[in-house]
């Protein structure tokens, strides 16, 4: 029997019932007449407090909320794949199917397709002894991913019947287990699990592997690991949204969750049409075959917006324990703080810093702790790296948000608003970012790229610090008192931030880049520096060098230099051999 209490009192989506409910903490609940979804959030003797992940206008005092038993939980079973859902797991073109383009109150509709039958492959047999996380079963769930159905966590036993190949569907039982207790247990392709549980693992990797994006600001300066964290703060129109944009389309992350939360509805509409027309380079299927996207936008109900993010982590986590690598986009959690801050204001609890909830810090570390490369219960390795975009008000780096997610990110790639309006994209700014996996990922760079990468990168982060130290004086009096050597250095480091750090979305070689050919990017312009500073201490004046054209040509190796044909850096290598050999003969 489902336990009931009575509506006493309504604050926006916080309700309350007097008296004690026998309610549980964190219990899922139905609101009402027309069964609003709710979390019971706080418990004491006299009151239960509920936050309702629906618009709340027209309750009243004396309407029933009834107990549902469970956790708020997430279906996993195929289906989950190129899908579309809200901040609580009910897939949007089934409700517009039933309410059209807006969310009614109290709809109910199943999180994935009950009717549909996957091709199903069994990979056990009778009378095999099965853990949790044990793959039971395999199903094409797209073109790109195989589903593999897997026996729950926190279940263990024999194989005492089990179903041929077929066509089943997410409802049908694939094999009953015989437990440890004797008792008898039907496993079908469905999990229930709560969101704001972690799933178990066996145990974490250490950073070793980096997430390879094709971005490269990202991939040699400020590296992210595959199981990392990164956030990408910045103000309004620096580009945030069309960073992950970037990162979902290109990284070699198997599978991409993506969460919209609290942003824009013409942002989620951007993704949903960009990702549905883009192919994925890698297998050449539609990218969304390996996307999915939780769409909460600004104008859906706070409350939802705050289970968002736990709901696409519990589904990334379901699929990092298959053994694929998953990457989640998370835009933004400056959204998500802002209804923490509201839900904890309707709470009448003490403010902290700016108004957010003292509990600002945990919920945050809570979230980003989640990722990690992880040995799963079932002997494959995965993982879960999470990419959030921070939305501080007017850019201001300071705000408790930013400050809070710098404590609990390894990859801070700040946006910088001067580089974006200066059409400077990625706008990620060389002297406000870093990234704490440079020395964990050293060796796989040294095995898979070259043993000069890590050295070439800090020769070219050398010379953009020296470039800002250089630009405090030019500011004063002017360049024209450098001597040649500084202005050579100002010169490269031009070459640099426009040639290598500057990258163009929409040309077909510069959208996305190998790290074979940033690695020779990198030596093409610290081959040109250094001949370049030869000739410059046997006194040849920067000006000549300048009238040679060399420096523009390498800006322009991203665009002429296609990403399938690298052999051609050896022709600039042999132009930059030339233009010495030519200035040295002009001044024999």
């Amino acid at each position: 029997m489902n336990k009931k209490g009575t509506i006493y009192g309504i604050n926006g989506p916080i309700i309350y019932l007097k008296g004690n409910t026998g309610f549980k903490m964190s219990e899922m609940v139905h609101v009402g007449k027309e069964k609003l979804v709710g979390e019971v959030i706080a418990l004491d003797k006299d009151m239960t407090t509920i936050q309702v992940y629906e618009e709340t206008s027209g309750l009243y005092p004396g309407e029933e909320v009834t107990a549902s038993g469970d956790a708020v939980s997430v279906t996993l079973a195929p289906g989950i794949l190129n899908n579309i859902f809200d901040g609580i797991e009910r897939p949007l073109k089934k409700i517009s199917q039933e309410s059209g383009f807006y969310i009614t109150r109290g709809v109910t509709v199943d999180s994935l397709d009950k009717e549909k039958k996957w091709e199903t492959t069994i990979t056990v047999i009778q009378g095999q002894e099965l853990h949790g996380g044990d793959i039971i079963a395999e199903v094409p769930e797209t073109s790109a991913i195989t589903h593999k159905v897997m026996i729950p966590p926190d279940i263990s036993g024999r194989v005492v019947q089990v179903v041929q190949d077929g066509f089943y569907t997410i409802e049908d039982v694939l094999l009953t287990l015989e437990l440890e207790d004797g008792t008898q247990k039907d496993i079908t392709m469905t999990q229930k699990w709560p969101v704001r549980v972690p799933r178990p693992t066996h145990h974490r990797f250490a950073a070793s592997v980096p997430l390879v994006t094709g971005q490269r600001i990202i991939d040699t300066m400020f590296p992210i690991a595959k199981g990392g964290t990164a956030c990408i703060p910045g103000g309004f129109g620096t580009g945030k949204t069309m960073t992950q944009h970037q990162i979902a389309k290109w990284s070699d992350a198997d599978i991409i969750i993506y969460i919209g939360c609290g942003e824009r509805g013409n942002e989620m509409t951007q993704v949903l049409e960009e990702f549905s027309e883009l192919v994925d380079p890698k297998s050449g299927n539609p990218l969304m075959d390996r996307t999915t996207l939780i769409a909460n936008t600004s104008n859906m109900p706070v409350a939802a917006r705050e289970a968002s993010l736990y709901t696409g982590l519990t589904l990334a986590e379901y699929y990092r324990d298959m053994g694929y690598d998953v990457a989640i986009m998370a835009d933004s959690t400056s959204r998500w703080a802002e209804a923490l801050r509201e839900l904890s204001g309707r709470l009448e609890e003490m403010p902290a810093e700016e108004g957010f909830p003292a509990y600002l810090a945990s919920k945050l570390s809570a979230f980003y702790e989640r990722a990690g490369m992880m040995h799963n219960l079932n002997g494959t390795d995965g993982s879960v790296t999470v990419i959030g975009a921070v939305s501080p008000q007017g850019g201001d780096f300071s705000e408790p948000v930013t400050q809070n997610t710098k404590r609990f990110v390894r990859c801070f790639w700040g946006l910088d608003k001067s580089l974006a309006y200066a059409r400077h994209f990625p706008a990620i700014h060389w002297l406000t970012s870093y990234s704490e996996y440079l020395t964990d990922l050293a060796p796989w760079y040294n095995d898979f790229v070259s043993p000069q990468f890590v050295d070439h990168r800090n020769q070219l982060m050398g010379i953009l610090n020296q470039e800002s130290s250089l630009m405090e004086i030019v500011k004063l009096i002017g360049s024209d008192v450098l001597p040649d050597d500084q202005k050579l250095t100002l010169e490269i480091a031009r070459v640099i931030r426009l040639g290598f750090l500057q990258q163009n979305a929409f040309h077909q070689d510069d959208t996305c880049v190998s790290m074979e050919k940033q690695e020779k990017m990198m030596e093409t312009i610290l081959y040109l520096y250094k001949k370049s500073k030869e000739l410059i201490s046997m006194n040849m004046p920067i000006s000549i060098l300048k009238e040679e054209n060399i420096f523009e040509k390498i800006i322009a190796i991203k665009y002429d230099v296609p990403n399938n044909q690298l052999e051609l850096f050896q022709s600039y290598v042999r132009e930059i051999d030339e233009f010495y050999d030519r200035i040295m003969e002009k001044n024999a």
